[in-house]
């Protein structure tokens, strides 16, 4: 005869309010343009004469990015665990805030489905960079660079030339778990 082993038992709390399957989240992020600063967008540096003034290293895509998965599982925003005003953070690569925020959505037992973003700035245009910042980006959330979108707008006579705006939206999915088979003795 088989023995099998018991299943844990859930909480009342889990059987009322199961993990939903997926989970959107959503972000964004500005900057104003500043001289003497480097302009890194999307974990890529871009040649242009002015760079995103910021507390870390001024990247909004990646900002957006971290905000968005750290929203989807409800865990606290990008400046409420990097504070602007610690200066340990100062002039910091973002892709440090995007790791801990996937770390989050591991442990929530989640994995990134999908992103997709909108950079709404003057200048330089990114087009030419798109393909770079898109596999830079895939390779941050561990996603083939057919799930990440990188998109570019003008703002259009909107008087923000002096600013770059970043908006992300990503799809995250419950991760799947083995079950174990029953053990004979």
């Amino acid at each position: 005869m088989a023995k099998t082993r018991k299943q844990p038992r859930k909480s009342s709390e889990e059987s009322r309010n199961p993990k939903p399957r997926t989970r959107i989240g959503y972000g964004w992020d500005s900057h104003e343009f500043k001289a003497r600063l480097p302009l890194k967008i999307g974990g890529v540096l871009l040649p242009h004469s002015h760079g995103l003034g910021g507390h870390s290293d001024g990247d909004v895509l990646l900002h957006a990015l971290t905000d968005a998965l750290l929203g989807a599982v409800a865990a606290p925003d990008i400046g409420s665990l990097f504070p602007p005003s610690d200066p340990q953070w100062r002039g910091s690569d973002s892709a440090i805030f995007l790791r801990e925020a996937l770390k989050r959505v591991g442990a929530a037992g989640y994995a990134v489905s999908s992103a997709d973003t909108t950079l709404i700035l003057s200048a330089p245009k990114i087009g030419p960079h798109t393909a770079k910042i898109r596999h830079r980006v895939a390779g941050l959330l561990g996603l083939p660079p057919d799930r990440v979108g990188i998109k570019a707008k003008t703002p259009e006579g909107m008087g923000m030339d002096h600013a770059a705006i970043a908006h992300a939206v990503v799809l995250l999915e419950r991760k799947r778990t083995t079950r174990r088979k029953a053990v004979r003795l």
